[in-house]
């Protein structure tokens, strides 16, 4: 079993290479079995993850990722993050439904709790608020 400040750096380590679009570095810190959830998607396997991690990535830019790893026990790990980028992209809301770039800087908020198998990741959650990045970019009333 490996430390919690060592599962704490792998977990920062495959939050940033998430939102890089770095999938090399993501393949080799989970599990094959990798089962994942987040607000917007659910996966079950190492290569539906990588595939879901493309979805969003043209529609932010200058994307500034801040980490702070939180102190937790067992085979967990635990980091609260957040995330500003400029929305520079088209943003794709679903089939008939795509935003074009305001130029809008956003910041989102969130944790991902992973759960580990030796020194990969077998199981994460991520919780934030989807709807805020809508907010900050004038879809929604706040």
């Amino acid at each position: 079993m490996t430390t919690n400040a060592a599962r704490a750096v792998t977990l920062e380590r495959a939050l940033r290479a998430g939102i890089d679009g770095d999938h090399e570095t993501v393949g080799t810190l989970v599990t094959d079995d990798v089962r994942a959830w987040t607000p917007a998607r659910s996966t079950a396997t190492r290569g539906e993850l990588i595939d879901a991690l493309g979805d969003r990535l043209d529609a932010f830019s200058d994307i500034e990722v801040h980490t702070t790893p939180l102190d937790v026990g067992g085979g967990f790990a635990c980091v609260e993050w957040s995330v500003d980028m400029t929305h520079t992209g088209p943003l794709t809301l679903g089939p008939d439904s795509v935003v074009q770039p305001t130029g809008t800087r956003v910041t989102i908020h969130g944790v991902t709790i992973a759960e580990f198998h030796d020194e990969r990741i077998c199981s994460f959650r991520q919780y934030w608020d989807e709807l805020a990045v809508l907010e900050q970019i004038g879809l929604l009333d706040t």
